[in-house]
C-alpha cells in the first residue's frame, strides 16, 4: 500500500511516466496510456465540477466532441496552424459553456443532469447530421499531427510524453487550485450552497467558472485526441462516452486529488482486460458478456469503497493510527463509528 503514500504516489507516477517508453516496445501500451492520459485530463475537469463544486455533468463527451471537431475542421477545411487550432479547440467548448453554464447551473441534480444530457445529445446529433462540415457519421480523415515549429508529434513515443507533460503541468495547477481560497470556496458550495452563499461566497459565479474550467479541459483532450487519431466520427462522442467519464470521476473518487488519473486507468483497463479474457473464458461469448462482467466489477468495487479510490491512501492511513484509550483501535473505526 506504500504506493497511495502521498509522499511517494506522484513521484512515483512521474518515474513511471519517463521510464515507461524506454522499457518496453509495445506500441499498443502505449496507445492505451495515451488514451488513459486524455480521458484523465477531462476528468479532472469534471472532478473539478463534480467533486468539489457539487454539480453533476453528462454533457462533457459534447465538449470532447467539440474540441475534436474544431481541430479536425480547422486544419482540415482552412488549413489552420495546428497549434493555433488546438487553441481554438480549448477555447470554444469553453466560450460554449459559458454561453449554457448561467441558465444551466441553476438548475440542482437531477435537473441539471437531464439538462447536461439534452445538451450533449444536441451537439452529437449536430455532428451526425451536419454532412458539410463535421462529415456526417463518416467524420473527418486527413487530421495532421500536432507540430511545434519543425517538431511533429507523429509517433506514439513522441505523443506519450506530451500527454504526460500536460498531465503533470496541469495536475499541479489544479493541486495549487483545490488548495487556495477557490477551492474551499468549492468543497463549501458542495457542503451546503445555502450555507455558502450566507458566508458571502458568489456560488453562482463560482460554479459558471468551474463548469467553464471543465470545458476547457475537454475541449484540450478532444483536440489532442484529434491530432492522435487523425480521424475523428461522431462515435466516440456520444451519450455512452458522457456517462463513462462520470463513472470514471465516481469510480476514482470524487472531490480526490488523484481519483481522475485512477478512474480513467481502471476504466480503460478493466474494459481492455475483459475484451481480451471474456472470449479466453468463454468461446464464442458475445460483447454483452463484457458489458456485465465489466458492470460487476464495478458495482463490487463500489460496495467495498464507496469513497473511490481515490480514498484508499486515507482509509490505509486512518486503518493503521491507534488511538489508544478513546474506545477505538484505529481511527478509521472511530470514523465509521461517527466517534471523529
Amino acid at each position: 500500500m506504500a504506493f497511495i503514500n502521498k509522499n511517494h504516489f506522484w513521484p512515483g507516477i512521474i518515474l513511471f511516466l519517463l521510464i515507461i517508453p524506454l522499457i518496453t516496445n509495445s506500441n499498443y501500451l502505449l496507445s492505451i496510456l495515451i488514451i488513459i492520459g486524455l480521458y484523465t485530463i477531462i476528468v479532472q475537469g469534471l472532478g473539478i465540477l463534480m467533486g468539489y463544486a457539487g454539480q453533476i455533468s453528462f454533457g462533457h463527451a459534447a465538449f470532447f466532441g467539440l474540441g475534436a471537431y474544431t481541430v479536425a475542421i480547422l486544419t482540415t477545411r482552412f488549413h489552420c496552424p495546428t497549434v493555433l487550432a488546438l487553441l481554438g479547440a480549448v477555447l470554444l467548448p469553453g466560450v460554449i459553456a459559458a454561453l449554457i453554464g448561467r441558465p444551466t447551473l441553476k438548475l440542482q441534480e437531477l435537473y441539471l443532469a437531464l439538462a447536461t444530457l439534452g445538451f450533449g445529445l444536441l451537439v452529437h446529433i449536430g455532428f451526425t447530421e451536419g454532412m458539410e462540415l463535421t462529415g456526417g457519421p463518416s467524420g473527418i480523415a486527413g487530421i495532421p499531427y500536432l507540430s511545434v515549429g519543425s517538431f511533429v508529434f507523429d509517433s506514439d513515443i513522441k505523443f506519450f510524453y506530451l500527454i504526460a507533460g500536460i498531465l503533470i503541468l496541469l495536475s499541479a495547477g489544479i493541486k495549487g487550485l483545490i488548495e487556495s481560497r477557490v477551492g474551499r470556496a468549492l468543497r463549501a458550495i458542495r457542503e451546503s450552497e445555502h450555507a455558502a452563499e450566507t458566508a458571502g461566497i458568489d456560488t453562482a459565479a463560482l460554479k459558471l467558472q468551474a463548469f467553464i474550467f471543465s470545458a476547457l479541459l475537454a475541449g484540450l483532450a478532444g483536440g489532442l485526441y484529434a491530432y492522435y487519431i487523425t480521424f475523428i466520427s461522431p462515435s466516440p462522442f456520444s451519450f455512452h462516452a458522457s456517462v463513462q467519464f462520470v463513472l470514471m470521476a465516481v469510480v476514482g473518487g470524487l472531490g480526490t486529488f488523484v481519483g481522475p488519473l485512477l478512474g480513467a486507468a481502471l476504466v480503460v483497463a478493466l474494459g481492455e482486460f475483459l475484451r481480451w479474457a471474456i472470449p479466453v473464458v468463454i468461446p464464442n461469448a458475445g460483447g454483452e458478456y463484457q458489458i456485465i462482467f465489466f458492470g460487476l466489477i464495478l458495482v463490487v468495487l463500489m460496495i467495498f469503497q464507496p469513497e473511490g479510490l481515490g480514498a484508499l491512501g486515507k482509509r490505509f492511513k486512518l486503518s493503521t493510527q491507534k488511538l489508544p484509550g478513546e474506545g477505538y483501535s484505529t481511527k478509521f473505526e472511530a470514523e465509521k463509528e461517527g466517534g471523529l
